[in-house]
């Protein structure tokens, strides 16, 4: 069927799949290279929500919508990408380096600054809210809310909110069990670093772990982590305690600095969304310097 030109195409979804593929299948017309910068321009919805995620999932009935007019205003900054965004919330992809808010040393150039003058360009009312936050050596997916009553209800309900936080992290040494679970009490020092502790001290801290790789030549192991529980620093404190620090967290007891900068990537993130109840998943790949030991 010929595609009729217009502002805006919208199609019902009629077999579940992925969206990327499914936009190829539709626009045979068109190249590849065209289609795929629909989603980097933000042109196209699923069932309302822009995202550029070339991998959402898709079912029967969703409503994937194309926009050709004028490409919807993102972020235009080489530390952090938006990859969901509704009228509650904002998923991005952060780069190692930058801040999640601001301390007393740097006001500015934050990622919550950046995604507010985002928001203010539509509207200089809006706001947007913390959720949650990723060390500033940590790359990968985070999360805010864009109004307060959304904030309030994912925080409140965080673990029933959440389904699944996964990172990815070399560490120093070759981790001989294949998976297991870390399960300590966490406490944090005057110093601000958090470290295992007693029981009656702490609260309770569970990390799941995975082998991926191994590199006997670097003497490296790629983990893949998943957080059972939400504690501050909670997986570099799990991973020195073990004897297997992250590669390049001084902090956390590395001496090894491979790829010059911290070696953990959050990697997925579910949740149920708080306004719709539908589950959201994205995911971002192992950064290629990480890979790159394992070669």
């Amino acid at each position: 069927m010929k595609k009729q030109k217009s502002e805006t195409e919208v199609i019902v979804v009629r077999e579940t799949g992925v969206l990327l593929p499914f936009l190829f299948s539709y626009f045979t017309d068109r190249s590849k290279t065209t289609v795929k910068s629909y989603l980097a321009h933000r042109q196209v919805s699923v069932n309302g929500c822009i995202t550029t995620q070339f991998d959402t999932p898709l079912t029967p009935g969703d409503r994937v919508e194309i926009g050709f007019g004028r490409a919807k205003e993102g972020v235009a900054h080489p530390m952090l990408r938006i990859v969901y965004e509704d009228d509650d919330l904002i998923v991005v992809d952060k780069r190692n380096g930058l801040l999640s808010v601001a301390t007393d040393k740097q006001i500015m150039r934050t990622a919550y600054s950046i995604l507010s003058e985002h928001v203010k360009r539509e509207d200089p009312r809006n706001k947007i809210f913390v959720l949650h936050r990723l060390d500033r050596e940590t790359s990968g997916l985070m999360m805010f809310a864009k109004n307060e009553p959304i904030k309030i209800r994912v925080q409140s309900r965080w673990e029933q909110t959440v389904a699944e936080r996964k990172y990815f992290a070399v560490v120093e040494g070759i981790v001989k069990e294949d998976e297991g679970t870390i399960s300590t009490y966490l406490t944090e020092s005057k110093a601000l670093k958090v470290y295992v502790t007693v029981r009656e001290e702490g609260k309770i801290a569970n990390t799941g772990f995975r082998v991926l790789k191994r590199s006997e030549k670097n003497d490296v192991t790629l983990l893949e982590l998943e957080l059972e529980t939400g504690r501050k620093n909670q997986i570099r404190a799990h991973m020195e305690y073990i004897g297997h620090p992250i590669v390049g967290d001084r902090k956390y007891g590395s001496k090894r600095n491979l790829i010059g900068r911290v070696a953990l990537h959050a990697g997925v993130l579910s949740f149920i969304h708080p306004a719709t109840g539908e589950r959201l998943d994205f995911s971002t790949p192992v950064p290629r310097k990480f890979t790159e030991l394992f070669g």
